[in-house]
């Protein structure tokens, strides 16, 4: 945990860039922890695979985090290791072959060609179905220039005539092609040069000499993060068997045939980035975050513990469209997101899910020594809405304890960071962070509702003075001129065993009311989730917590305030039957768990549930409730 070492937050800080601005190959997209920031627990076995050891560059621990950026060609956030192919044909050496030595460099061509023609026709079939077959038939221009006779006899002629090698014939062949479309100045003649050059790098990949030195290296990894000079589709899809699963380059058009295949193939891809090849080593741990053109090479474990659970595609790549969520007795039940990046609200948008419950701000604030701008948190915050189409979202503001190394936050770590200056506590003894978040989402909302969750309240102090602040800061952008949302809606997050104790207060003072499972548990137990020791506390909703969460429904029918629940805890397969049986209609689930979760509803019964909740809240201990579990669950839905 990181709390328990030093200065987690300058680990994390290091390498959270890639996902704190984002919207697989095959769609990616990765959830965060839906625990608070100090939660997570970095994970040995996330280190890079033998390859990048290998490499002399990749999982080394003295590996220096790097940060680059450039221009989102398909969108999309993915991790893996590097691998470079940066053959350039503008720097190809003009070298010359002995008379005697040109049949065989025409030899090698012609191979090359048949060889480049075969790959291209299983190419083609393998993307059937895959791309729309106008998209597909790009692969038939580069069939057509592997049998242009102009082509062919151009190459042919510089090595019968000039005796220059095949690699250098190309090379010149491609580079005056190019230079004429670049005079013109014609986008479609242009995007000719960049077929003409892909195929020509095509027949160069299949060379005996580039196959030794490039295709048939032992350790090449076989699925990987491209690195390359310009986005090429022969580099995308070069060998049977490799998965890309995203491209980094330093050139390449948002308009060529490359881009619209890693659009349609969902392959994450990020091009303009200055200085690539100079900047990145074979094997190096790259968390792409393609989305916002943002790439964080060699991050620290705890930064990729962040992401790896996330790592989990589904069979197409694609998250299917879920039913309206019901129990299997018809009761209609309320499931949204919880997202901590705009990839993760991209997957609820493809579920059909109506918005986002809870979106947590965390990430942005982990990038940099000093705090984000009030521009770029209301540009991150309009893309956040932006992606949700226009369901509702509710943003939790910051949530960081002085274990995350946010200077501006906390000048020194406390002791105990998670009993510490936490949450809201943090925001109102610096007030200027606070006030700057609230006028971006203010500003962010201009065209609808602002929902803000407030995390870690204890009493209703802390929710007045928020409100306060969020007046403050609507009457100066009133002031300027600036739009900005005119209707807020403020709640609170229950996690603490105080604001339990006080939720009725603090119910009259907030507009909703939302229950943090897993920090509430670790709370009222006192018993830290990440200790494997502990874990039996976990393993099912213990019954003092779900005596809980019963007062808090009683609380919320009475005073008529909507009252939802969010956290690890909701994907335990007996978690629904327990919730909805003390009386929770609304959950915040992470997208990765949102299909096990609505399976998991249709299974339950209400009136089943209503009984196992109130006995397992009777229990005396986890114990009971656990027995209880397995004397249940074979019931439920009949």
């Amino acid at each position: 945990m990181p709390r328990r070492g030093a200065r987690a937050g300058d680990r994390i800080r290091s390498g959270a860039k890639a996902v704190a601005r984002s919207t697989n190959a095959h769609y990616h997209a990765w959830p965060l922890e839906t625990s608070r920031p100090h939660e997570s627990t970095p994970n040995p076995e996330l280190a890079a695979p033998a390859f990048a050891a290998a490499a002399g560059h990749g999982g080394s621990a003295h590996a220096p985090t790097l940060t680059l950026r450039g221009v989102s060609v398909a969108p999309g956030l993915t991790t893996g290791i590097i691998h470079r192919k940066d053959y350039d044909l503008q720097s190809a050496s003009v070298e010359r072959v002995a008379r005697d030595q040109v049949e065989n460099e025409l030899n090698h061509f012609h191979s090359a060609l048949v060889a480049a023609r075969a790959q291209l026709t299983a190419l083609k079939a393998k993307l059937a179905g895959q791309v729309p077959a106008h998209e597909a038939r790009i692969l038939d221009v580069h069939l057509a220039y592997l049998k242009d006779s102009v082509f062919i006899a151009d190459v042919e002629g510089l090595i019968l005539n000039e005796q220059l090698r095949l690699e250098a014939a190309i090379a010149k062949v491609i580079g005056d092609f190019d230079r004429i479309f670049k005079l013109v100045q014609d986008p479609t003649l242009r995007e000719r040069a960049v077929d003409l050059r892909d195929v020509g790098l095509r027949v160069l990949r299949h060379l005996e000499r580039d196959r030794a030195k490039d295709e048939d290296r032992p350790g090449r990894p076989t699925d990987y993060i491209l690195a390359a000079r310009e986005l090429s589709i022969v580099d995308m899809f070069n060998v049977s068997g490799e998965r890309v699963l995203g491209v980094l380059t330093e050139a390449g058009s948002l308009a060529s045939h490359a881009a619209i295949l890693a659009r349609s193939l969902r392959i994450p891809t990020v091009t303009a980035i200055a200085g690539l090849l100079d900047s990145v080593h074979e094997g190096d741990f790259v968390i792409l975050d393609a989305s916002e053109g943002v790439a964080v090479v060699n991050p620290d474990e705890v930064v990729r513990a962040q992401y790896q659970r996330s790592d989990r595609p589904s069979a197409t790549g694609v998250a299917p469209a879920l039913a309206k969520p019901r129990t299997h007795d018809g009761e209609n039940i309320e499931v949204s997101g919880c997202c901590g990046s705009l990839p993760e609200v991209g997957q609820l948008a493809e579920m059909g899910l109506p918005g986002v419950g809870l979106y947590r701000t965390e990430l942005l604030y982990l990038i940099e020594k000093s705090p984000p701008s009030a521009e770029a948190l209301a540009q991150h915050y309009s893309a956040v809405r932006e992606s949700a189409e226009g369901g509702p979202v509710t943003f939790r503001l910051l949530d960081a304890d002085s274990g995350l190394g946010l200077d501006y936050l906390h000048p020194q770590r406390e002791p105990n960071p998670a009993l510490g200056r936490a949450g809201v506590r943090a925001l109102l003894t610096r007030e200027l962070v606070l006030r700057r978040q609230l006028e971006a989402l203010l500003r962010a909302s201009a065209d609808g509702e602002l929902r803000i969750a407030v995390p870690f309240v204890c009493d209703v102090a802390e929710l007045r003075r928020v409100k306060e602040c969020l007046f403050e800061e609507r009457l100066e952008l009133r002031k300027r001129g600036v739009p900005h949302a005119a209707r807020t809606q403020i709640g609170a997050i229950i996690e603490t065993p105080a604001a339990l104790l006080g939720a009725r207060d603090i119910a009259r003072e907030a507009d909703f009311l939302v229950v943090g499972l897993d920090g509430l548990t670790q709370h009222l137990l006192a018993a830290d989730r990440d200790n494997p020791e502990l874990k039996r506390y976990f393993e099912s909703l213990h019954p003092i917590v779900l005596r809980s969460l019963r007062t808090l429904v009683e609380i919320s029918e009475e005073l008529r305030k909507p009252l939802s629940a969010y956290g690890l805890a909701l994907t335990q397969p007996q978690s629904p039957h327990f919730l909805i049986g003390v009386g929770l209609r609304s959950f915040h689930v992470e997208p990765a768990a949102v299909a096990s979760f609505i399976a998991h509803l249709r299974q339950v019964s209400l009136s089943v549930a209503r009984r196992a909740a109130s006995a397992a809240a009777a229990s005396s201990c986890i114990e009971e409730t656990l027995t209880l579990v397995d004397s249940f669950k074979h019931r439920a839905g009949n």
